[in-house]
């Protein structure tokens, strides 16, 4: 028992130095900038859901091709790669899925090696990355930069996609995903920390808390763990940027909720695409509490 206690006050503090006092990275200065950038993959990642016509046009009015518009068969995932020439930049978007519960709830939540990665990764996601990895690899061209978006189970593959690429050492741009949910534990995020992820979320959506945690949870050494920072949407022009513990601790607030028709309203991209479109008008930075003393968590 004294040894559990020890070692749980240990990994307290390895979150607290490895996900609290080290500064987060800064994404733009000015809070308008910051969703100006931002919006473009919102766009793209919405493009991922339409037909091929209405994608091209959404990818060429941002000065992109369309170079490849198509769909992993068996795991139900399309993407599209948008590529600018002048830039040297690829842009790959995921789709999520329509049945986005079965594929939440259904597929196994267990943590299982990957051989690519060399971490644990969520066994559903990282099938449908390998697919997406695998169809990809032809058109991309070695000394672009590449950014990765996705919605929902999209921007899960999202990342997992950016970090196949950053394994065989292609240059990376950032990375950004919407209603994202959980993919990896504490030790995979760490592994891939240096990866510019930026997770843009809903207060209400509880998509990105998926797998749910529960106030024991987070004494277990394997949780799932979210990489990269978060942008919490909040009211009207309100939002919030959180990173590692301090994002993690956002579920406890909404923790005793389900996934249900009602809350998936606030998961759908259309309303993450209002939500940024306000933003890049007026943006006011907020401060978000969750009122919980992860030390005094980890010694009970």
């Amino acid at each position: 028992m004294i040894f559990l206690t020890v070692r749980r006050s240990q990994f307290a503090l390895f979150l607290l130095f490895h996900f609290c006092l080290v500064p987060a990275v800064c994404i733009g200065s000015d809070t308008n900038e910051i969703f100006t950038k931002i919006k473009p993959y919102a766009d793209m990642a919405n493009a991922a859901y339409l037909t091929e016509e209405e994608a091209q046009g959404i990818i060429e009015s941002q000065g992109y091709q369309l170079d490849q518009f198509s769909s992993v068969p068996g795991v139900e995932v399309n993407f599209l790669i948008a590529t600018n020439p002048a830039l040297k930049h690829h842009i790959i978007a995921v789709r999520g899925t329509a049945n986005l519960e079965n594929a939440i709830v259904d597929v196994s939540l267990k943590l299982l090696p990957n051989e690519h990665t060399k971490i644990t990764l969520h066994q559903g996601f990282a099938q449908a990355a390998e697919g997406v990895y695998k169809a990809v690899l032809p058109r991309l061209i070695k000394d672009y930069e590449i950014s990765t978006t996705g919605h929902s189970l999209g921007g899960a593959v999202a990342v997992i996609l950016a970090m196949y690429l950053d394994m065989e050492q292609y240059s990376l741009g950032p990375v950004i995903t919407f209603g994202q949910p959980k993919l990896t534990n504490v030790s995979g995020a760490q592994a891939f920390r240096h990866l510019d992820i930026t997770r843009v979320v809903t207060a209400q959506d509880l998509v990105p808390l998926v797998p749910p945690m529960d106030m024991m949870d987070i004494k277990n050494l394997d949780i799932y763990w979210h990489l990269g920072k978060e942008i919490v949407l909040l009211d009207e022009h309100d939002y919030a940027l959180l990173e590692g513990v301090k994002s993690m601790m956002r579920a406890t607030r909404i923790i005793n909720k389900t996934l249900s028709h009602e809350n998936l309203a606030h998961h759908k991209m259309a309303g993450y695409l209002e939500h940024l479109e306000r933003r890049t008008e007026e943006a006011s930075l907020m401060p978000y509490e969750t009122d919980i003393d992860l030390l005094k968590l980890f010694s009970r």
